[in-house]
């Protein structure tokens, strides 16, 4: 059995609400800039790092821990 999320649609959580990436690499993730833990947003589909104030993409389930793919944070 894997630890992997599947994308199929439940009552409770929608597929879209719901990680496309195994859970594990999640804890594995830091900010490429500060090293700080991320923050997993998951109606956004974004991995949020707090002290840089950046927000950043996933796409197709994968990460884009590119700052110039990265939003900015409003305080």
């Amino acid at each position: 059995m894997s630890d992997d999320i599947e994308p199929t649609e439940s009552p409770a959580e929608p597929a879209r609400a719901r990680p496309l990436f195994d859970r594990h690499m999640l804890e594995a993730l830091v900010c490429p800039l500060t090293h700080a833990v991320l923050q997993y947003d998951a109606e956004a589909q974004e991995l949020i790092s707090k002290r840089a104030k950046l927000a950043f993409p996933i796409r197709g389930g994968i990460p884009i821990l590119l700052e110039d793919e990265a939003r900015r944070l409003d305080d």
